[in-house]
């Protein structure tokens, strides 16, 4: 919400498992700020989020005027797999080069 208020604050945005709604509550949308956002942004959602699903969060994009990407975590919940047994070890370099290449 800073970042809608303040757009030159920060060069760009990371976003791991935005909560775009309370798990089972997806009729109360976290989008509000949304289509003030200036900055460009990055979102790293689990495909298995409760807080939200990537077709919800793939809308709320839309909504967003600036540079923004998704990451798609394939099988990952809320955690995107990082408290498991089976870590992804590629994806905190996946995600800084999508990162990098979001401010490109």
């Amino acid at each position: 919400m800073l970042c809608a208020e303040e757009p030159d604050l920060v060069a760009g945005l990371l976003l791991l498992s935005y909560p775009l709604h309370p798990p089972r509550r997806p009729e109360q949308q976290r989008t509000q700020h949304l289509p003030g956002l200036r900055t460009p942004t990055l979102f790293v959602q689990g495909t298995r989020d409760p807080f939200g699903s990537i077709e919800e969060l793939e809308r709320a994009i839309k909504m967003i005027p600036a540079n923004t990407r998704l990451l798609k975590v394939a099988g990952a919940g809320h955690d995107l797999g990082f408290k498991g047994k089976a870590r992804n070890e590629n994806l905190p370099p996946a995600i800084f080069a999508e990162f990098q290449a979001l401010k490109t």
